[in-house]
Parts: structure tokens; C-alpha cells; sequence
């Protein structure tokens, strides 16, 4: 497995940034692992709300699709905004212990220009957190709108 270096394949940093590491990473798949901490969100009294398997789905997706593109262009190009929505999703537990080791799993389901459908589980060493499917959209252009509400 090539190594990855997170930073550049997902574009969250400090308290958003929930992955740890990527174990395995493939034009099609990943698997990644993290570590539920007191500094990620939706934690109250010692445990992490269970819907924090969509954003640890989308950023494990993120390296899934950051990887691809550094094949496809090594060099690197800007970077578009993101859409996430969930199409599904089902929660085994509502709520994880902090400290607890997850493995997130995705699998990229179908990509047509610039929509990708990716399916995800979320699991600990010996259960089953939860289940998500995301549809995902890409900006299309590189053009933002300037204070004055103009297309730069």
C-alpha cells in the first residue's frame, strides 16, 4: 500500500480532521482508521454522537478520490468546494466511548462527471457502528464570486 500523507488528500485540518490514517487506498475503496477523542464534535459526557460516521465516511472517501486525482494530474491543480448529502444511513448504537478505535470502509459505487455515489461502514474492533450512503458533487469550475457577487 502506497504510503499517503493525509494532508494531502483531505482537505480538513485541526479539530475536523477525524481520520487517522489511511490503511488501505484504491481508485475504488479505502479503509480507514481513527480514534474518537474529545476534540471532535457531537462529544458530550465521555462518548461521540454515532452520526459522526458521515463526516468519517466523507473523508475517507476524500482520500479515496484525492489519491485517484494525484495519479491522474501528480502536479496537482486547485481544489473545488464539495456537497455532501446522505442518501441513507443506519446507526447500530448511538453513541461511541471516546477512545474507542474505528474502521471506516468505503467503496465508490458509481462516478459520472463530477456526482459520486459511495457507500460506507463504520465498525470497531467487534461491532457494527453504522452504515451511510453519500451522494457527492464536485464544483464544476474553479470561479468563486468576489464580494460584489461577480464571478472571478
Amino acid at each position: 500500500m502506497p504510503l499517503i500523507n493525509l494532508e494531502d488528500v483531505i482537505p480538513h485540518r485541526d479539530g475536523m480532521l477525524l481520520v487517522g490514517r489511511i490503511l488501505e487506498v484504491g481508485e475504488e475503496k479505502a479503509v480507514s482508521e481513527s480514534t474518537a477523542t474529545e476534540k471532535w464534535p457531537l462529544v458530550t459526557d465521555g462518548f461521540v454522537h454515532s452520526l459522526v460516521i458521515i463526516e468519517l465516511a466523507a473523508q475517507t472517501a476524500s482520500a479515496c478520490i484525492g489519491w485517484k486525482k494525484k495519479l491522474d494530474n501528480p502536479l496537482g491543480g486547485s481544489e473545488r468546494g464539495w456537497l455532501v448529502g446522505i442518501k441513507t444511513m443506519t446507526l447500530e448504537v448511538a453513541e461511541i466511548p471516546l477512545h474507542t478505535r474505528l474502521i471506516t470502509r468505503v467503496q465508490i459505487q458509481f462516478s459520472f462527471d463530477n456526482y459520486t455515489g459511495i457507500s460506507g461502514t463504520v465498525e470497531t474492533d467487534d461491532a457494527l457502528i453504522g452504515s451511510v450512503h453519500l451522494q457527492v458533487m464536485q464544483s464544476q469550475t474553479d470561479s468563486v464570486l468576489d464580494a460584489t457577487g461577480q464571478t472571478t
